[in-house]
């Protein structure tokens, strides 16, 4: 499958005259619990040639493909528009540039990109994203008798990255087992949590779920934590003016 999708992005940057400066995995693979029929979630941030920026119309800044029967799902963002979001803490994009699943990379511009978004974090526009995820999914999973893994752990995870932002300065990291290894957490959270992960390593994602009281508290327990002390957090101390010059920089 890693051929393929390189092989798909090569044809992608023909296509569409763009450079790649970075495709990596993101979702369940990226996180560190794929199910065996976890699809491909491939995300791109490109850019065009310098002229195509010099335009009084702003062209399209996304692209999107679905390949191999839906299993690989390739999407990707302008460079423009991936740096714009970066100013926002967008966390898509804070997860994407530290994705441990690296298809094509323009090395230089992925150690830039990673020193911006230190000064562009904010922890409280990130805070606002998983606290939002954390709250949908949970209640896909809180009072039912059965319940599907996956979101289980799409609850999980968002209740561990807002505990996460609340008692540290860092950005998030992508990967479950460094947000789980960072924080504090009981002994037996964290392996029951191993035990979990074990079990969707090897079971479809439609695989239906039931129990996991203690988890459950805990993750109510983050979300009404996050909601009660998230507003004191404070936001970035980016300056839109770095970014316009590592934009610059990276067009050559």
């Amino acid at each position: 499958m890693d051929e393929k999708i390189k092989k798909y992005l090569a044809e992608l940057e023909k296509e569409k005259g763009i450079q790649i400066l970075l495709a990596c995995e993101t979702g369940s693979r990226a996180w560190g619990f794929p199910s065996p029929d976890s699809d491909f979630d491939v995300r791109v941030i490109y850019k065009h040639d310098k002229n195509w920026y010099l335009s009084l119309t702003e062209e399209k800044d996304t692209i999107e493909y679905f390949l191999e029967n839906n299993e690989i799902d390739i999407s990707g963002w302008d460079l423009r528009k991936s740096l714009r979001l970066l100013a926002k803490s967008n966390p898509p994009m804070l997860e994407r540039i530290q994705s441990p699943i690296i298809y094509k990379v323009d090395k230089e511009f992925l150690t830039g990109i990673n020193s911006a978004a230190q000064t562009a974090y904010s922890r409280i526009a990130t805070i606002h994203h998983y606290l939002g995820l954390a709250k949908k999914a949970f209640e896909d999973v809180v009072n039912l008798e059965e319940y599907k893994l996956k979101k289980f752990f799409y609850a999980l995870r968002s209740s561990v990255a807002c505990l996460w932002i609340l008692e540290k300065e860092e950005i998030p990291p992508i990967e479950f087992e460094k947000l789980l290894n960072g924080l504090d957490l009981p002994a037996n959270l964290k392996i029951r949590i191993g035990e979990l992960i074990g079990i969707k390593s090897t079971i479809s994602e439609t695989y239906l779920h039931k129990g996991e009281n203690v988890l459950i508290e805990f993750m109510k327990n983050c979300i009404e934590r996050a909601e009660n002390e998230s507003q004191s957090l404070p936001a970035s101390k980016g300056k839109i003016t770095d970014l316009n010059d590592f934009f610059i920089k990276t067009l050559g």
